[in-house]
């Protein structure tokens, strides 16, 4: 993951902006509009609407009264958990960053005091523009020998088990914060065109820091995975529970060990340059059920509006 720092300006712009986006899609998320007022239960996108744009997270409230022996939701084939909030089951649902544009289902099962039933909003996910970069390089520095194919390989296996696993509990509480401050790149989403050829879209969000700065946690969890890979260099995995994990890649140091409980604001580790990095910064990355979204989406979730002060 190479790194180039822009102006100050265009990261904070691109911060605002991601906060704007979030704010106008959670409003319409806590508060669903009906589209078929008084419609048949589980018909499609009879219980309300929520809207989106690829790589943001919205906060679906759903406004049972009591808490329901089981509800799970499902949209694109990525499974949804949910908690109880203040006046009924929260769930976060997550756009990933490639999710196709137009409505798809949010499909809600059901199983309370009334028996078991299907809820249905639909979702519709609006394309986002993002940044390309075109580069060309020597090709001793793009292709990887045989050698070094084999590690990525099992590097990207080992990471894809790990982000599989949905811990049936909540770890995080309240908000989350910025892991570093620094400036930001702007860098989610961007696709790299190198040497005429497209590559995987930048999954996270660079932040340039100072070599050695202090990293923090963006809420509590368990760092489930540490690591030193080829790409990312030492690295840290952090799972948050219901299927929500946090990454943080090319650290000078990693000062947390597997299995560990973290605190919101507890030092994980160091800002450093490991792996293919061409100065210090941090990726920070965030998955959601499987789906690849901006990690600043997080900052901007309204959980207070949902959870009370001892949850």
């Amino acid at each position: 993951m190479r790194f180039g720092q822009p102006p100050v300006q265009l990261g904070r712009r691109r911060r605002l902006d991601v906060w704007a986006i979030v704010a106008t899609v959670l409003l319409a998320s806590v508060f669903p509009v009906d589209l078929f007022p008084g419609g048949p239960r589980g018909q499609h996108g009879s219980d309300g609407q929520l809207s989106g744009k690829q790589g943001q997270v919205l906060l679906v409230h759903v406004p049972l009264k009591g808490q329901p022996a089981d509800i799970a939701g499902r949209f694109l084939n990525r499974r949804v958990p949910f908690f109880q909030g203040t006046s009924g089951p929260v769930g976060l649902l997550g756009i990933d960053m490639q999710d196709a544009p137009g409505t798809h289902e949010l499909s809600i099962e059901v199983t309370d005091a009334q028996g078991p039933r299907r809820l249905s909003y639909n979702v519709l996910v609006i394309k986002e523009k993002y940044p390309v970069q075109h580069l060309t390089l020597p090709k001793d520095k793009v292709d990887l020998d045989d050698e070094s194919l084999v590690r990525v390989k099992a590097e990207q296996e080992q990471v894809k088990t790990a982000l599989e696993g949905v811990s049936p509990e909540r770890f995080w509480e309240g908000t989350f914060i910025e892991p570093v401050h620094g400036t930001i790149s702007g860098a989610f989403g961007r696709v790299r065109i190198i040497n005429g050829q497209a590559r995987n879209p930048h999954n996270g969000e660079d932040i340039a820091a100072p070599l050695g700065a202090d990293v923090q946690a963006m809420n509590d969890g368990v760092a489930r995975l540490t690591v030193d890979h080829f790409f990312s260099g030492k690295g840290v995995f952090i799972d948050h529970g219901l299927g929500l994990y946090s990454m943080y890649f090319h650290l000078s140091d990693i000062t947390v060990r597997n299995g560990e409980r973290v605190k919101r604001g507890q030092v994980i580790g160091k800002v450093g340059a490991s792996g293919r990095a061409t100065g210090p910064h941090l990726h920070w990355g965030v998955r959601l059920n499987g789906a690849r979204v901006n990690p600043y989406a997080m900052l901007a979730l309204p959980v207070s509006q949902v959870l009370s002060a001892n949850q």
